[in-house]
């Protein structure tokens, strides 16, 4: 059986932004998971998530987490940070973002735990 815990997930997305390894990004995704590109924009499933996360590498992005908050019951997981994200967009220009993101990630039969719903920008409503 593999173990993990919530925070090994998180460490290993926020490597593979910064490494720009798509694929490794992809596996700590449950295939129903949902991402949310944009406040507003929610994506669901594997090719919804891959696309988003493609938009976020091709800034060539250093993303860091400043503070974390991990609230546990039983095999769900909400993760709430806040981050930081600098990069360059595809004129060159400098891009600067950051947010405050809500999580939800799940145990899997197996002792792995992936994300079920991943939103960067958790905290920005949009009505």
């Amino acid at each position: 059986m593999e173990r993990s815990s919530p925070l090994d997930v998180i460490t290993r997305l926020i490597t593979a932004m910064n490494a720009r390894d798509l694929e490794t990004a992809m596996t700590l995704f449950e295939p129903g998971a949902s991402f949310v590109m944009k406040p507003g924009v929610v994506v669901s499933g594997t090719a919804g998530i891959r696309q988003a996360l493609e938009g976020f590498m091709a800034l060539k992005p250093t993303l860091t987490i400043e503070a974390q908050q991990i609230v546990q019951a039983g095999d769900i997981v909400q993760y709430c940070a806040r981050w930081s994200l600098t990069g360059v967009d595809s004129t060159g220009a400098a891009v600067q973002l950051s947010g405050r993101s809500s999580s939800i990630l799940r145990r899997q039969y197996n002792g792995k735990w992936l994300f079920l719903v991943d939103n960067p920008w958790g905290t920005d409503i949009v009505v």
